[in-house]
């Protein structure tokens, strides 16, 4: 057999990508998810690792990922106490090493042929790059009821208006300069649902232009967003991050986290 183009077990040189991968009770879709991402990155001509953070599963997610047989793509798993997804996301970043990282969904909704387009982006000089069903280009599957329609389309008109000429920041398909990526992490504040949007407006007030590409995105089941239950927590946490944004200053002198006001934000 051939030997895989990332050498014997990924391990005889570091990472020039890292990709996290949050979880929470993911049992059901991590297996397959991390069959997909790891036969991708395994076909790389350069070495690669995946980082599963586990937060606060209550199911197998963690045992799965410890259990992960050996291969061209190392896995290893990074806890992370704090609930959210973008408390999972900051410490899935702050745990990467590499020169490019990037997160993705446990679910694979966004097919992994884009990984190839973002990093040669990355390679040629942008710093982030982020997956956007709203491309001219895109193929997006989408299963979802009028009401969460609507919905988003006020969220985007939200964001929007932090993050301008972005349009769309919550497709969970992003990668960065890992340089970039771990500065801004360790100044978010935002836990939950749109941790996005403040990662992002991270990024542009330091100077870095975003990139939007085309994906092909399937609406996958399993989500657990409710436009009932949690708008008002995610139109709450948009303000705090308008908030925060303007008041720099002061942001030192703030707690690391703020108690979240809904942990949602898994798809």
């Amino acid at each position: 057999m051939p030997p895989s183009p990332q050498g014997d077990g990924g391990t005889s040189r570091p990472p020039l990508l890292e990709i996290v991968v949050p979880a929470r009770n993911e049992e059901g879709r991590l297996p397959g998810g991390l069959l997909e991402l790891c036969a991708k990155l395994a076909r790389m001509p350069f070495p690669t690792a995946v980082i599963v953070v586990d937060n606060n599963s209550t199911d197998r997610t963690a045992e799965i990922v410890r259990a992960w047989p050996r291969g061209p793509v190392p896995v290893r798993l990074v806890p992370c106490e704090t609930p959210g997804k973008g408390a999972a996301v900051r410490a899935g970043l702050l745990g990467t090493s590499a020169p490019f990282v990037g997160f993705c969904d446990a679910d694979m909704a966004t097919d992994l042929d884009a990984v190839d387009l973002a990093l040669g982006l990355l390679l040629s000089g942008e710093r982030v790059v982020i997956g956007s069903r709203a491309h001219t280009g895109s193929h997006v599957q989408n299963r979802h009821s009028k009401v969460r329609e609507l919905g988003a389309y006020g969220f985007r008109a939200l964001a929007g208006a932090l993050v301008h000429g972005v349009s769309d920041t919550q497709c969970g398909f992003k990668f960065f300069d890992g340089v970039l990526a771990r500065e801004v992490a360790v100044l978010l504040r935002t836990p939950g649902f749109a941790f996005d949007v403040e990662l992002l407006a991270r990024c542009v007030e330091r100077g870095s232009a975003v990139r939007e590409i085309p994906v092909r995105w399937r609406d996958m089941p399993g989500s657990r967003f409710s436009p009932a239950r949690h708008t008002l927590g995610i139109v709450l946490e948009l303000g705090r991050i308008w908030v925060r944004l303007r008041a720099q200053p002061r942001a030192a002198a703030r707690p690391a986290w703020e108690p979240p006001l809904d942990p949602v934000g898994y798809p």
